[in-house]
């Protein structure tokens, strides 16, 4: 009996056996190609990573959709570290704004098609809540004050979109999201602009695939004297300015805040050329005023011909506006800011960010 015992508990032992050798080797086994498929498909729904590296990362998880999605995500990031050297011209300003002031932000990508996912512009629009965020003395002052990229970068929030989530830092929400682009994605800049007491603050944005985004901001303040004015006409055409600073690049506000930098510079290439004509000393300096003039109408901002009415200027505009609502109206501030301007001189140069055009 004792001989049949262990004949009989031999042959458990060996199913046993058999059947956990079994199981392991089930599953080993790669799932069916219909499995697989789904596999990826959900993967990648929830990374929006390139096909091809969804793949591999489930091979190497044994098709273990949450292994590989961490494993993308360590992929990605190593990756993105790499790419960060790279040009990044393409991309969109996004811009925030409450009560007191407004934010906008440029974020740059390598290619259009970046530029056009809906992670990035998700990504471009928080940055540029949390822009406003930023505590800058200098932002107690009106005008227009740079965003401290160190300090953005180091905020944290939380992000809320389906396939980027949780609690993080700026710097390392951006990583994420350039790992799982495959591409490089710089914060380049970003300014503030404080609204005016009494006044309105108005913004514009052009080339816009969804509110808060755009590739070119025009900002404005309009300040005004009596504070129990209506605000209405002030609202409507500080709006149809800030399109007029998009379409018309204004440098300065006024001829006053012409650097004498550049009024001496235009003034030389506007006398090389009057000197080419071969006129008189007298002719010649006529024609250069005369051009200054001209530069005058380019370039300073109440000098320019409204783009919405061109037979005045934004000098006559604004003392209209003054008369229609019974009190003294100026412009404060203005800003102006295109992606991509002065990058490829910066990236020759490797000197300071290019200035905004500003008041």
């Amino acid at each position: 009996m004792a001989l049949f015992r262990n004949v009989k508990d031999d042959k458990t032992a060996f199913r046993y056996a058999f059947g956990v050798l079994s199981r392991q080797f089930s599953s080993q086994t790669p799932p069916a190609a219909a499995v697989q498929m789904n596999l990826i498909r959900q993967l990648r729904e929830r990374t929006s990573a390139p096909i091809k590296d969804v793949k591999d990362s489930l091979v190497q998880c044994n098709w273990d959709i949450e292994a590989a999605q961490t494993d993308l995500r360590k992929r990605g990031k190593a990756s993105a570290m790499k790419k960060a050297g790279r040009i990044a011209t393409e991309g969109l300003l996004a811009l925030a704004q409450n009560e007191g002031k407004a934010a906008v932000i440029e974020l740059n990508c390598e290619t259009d098609f970046v530029a056009r996912n809906e992670i990035f512009q998700y990504l471009a629009l928080t940055l540029a809540k949390q822009a406003l965020l930023v505590e800058n003395g200098s932002q107690l002052v009106s005008g227009v004050h740079p965003v401290g990229l160190e300090s953005l970068e180091e905020l944290k929030f939380n992000l809320e979109h389906p396939k980027i989530s949780g609690d993080t830092t700026v710097h390392n929400a951006i990583t994420e999201v350039a790992a799982m682009m495959g591409e490089n994605i710089r914060l380049r800049r970003g300014f503030v602009m404080s609204a005016p007491s009494p006044g309105v603050l108005s913004t514009y944005l052009h080339t816009s695939p969804q509110p808060g985004l755009g590739r070119i901001a025009g900002l404005l303040s309009l300040e005004i004297e009596d504070g129990n004015s209506p605000l209405d006409a002030l609202q409507r055409v500080g709006s149809e300015l800030a399109v007029h600073l998009v379409a018309a690049k204004p440098l300065f506000l006024t001829k006053e805040s012409v650097s004498s930098d550049a009024l001496e510079n235009e003034r030389e290439i506007l006398k090389s050329q009057a000197e080419s004509t071969g006129k008189s000393q007298m002719a010649i300096e006529k024609m250069v005023e005369g051009r200054l003039r001209k530069y005058y109408e380019e370039v300073v901002l109440v000098e320019q011909k409204f783009v919405m009415n061109d037979t005045v200027n934004v000098k006559t505009l604004i003392s209209n506006l003054s008369k229609e609502v019974g009190s003294p109206v100026k412009i404060g501030n203005f800003f102006r800011m295109e992606v991509g301007e002065g990058i490829q001189r910066e990236e020759a140069s490797s000197g300071d960010e290019p200035v905004a055009q500003a008041a």
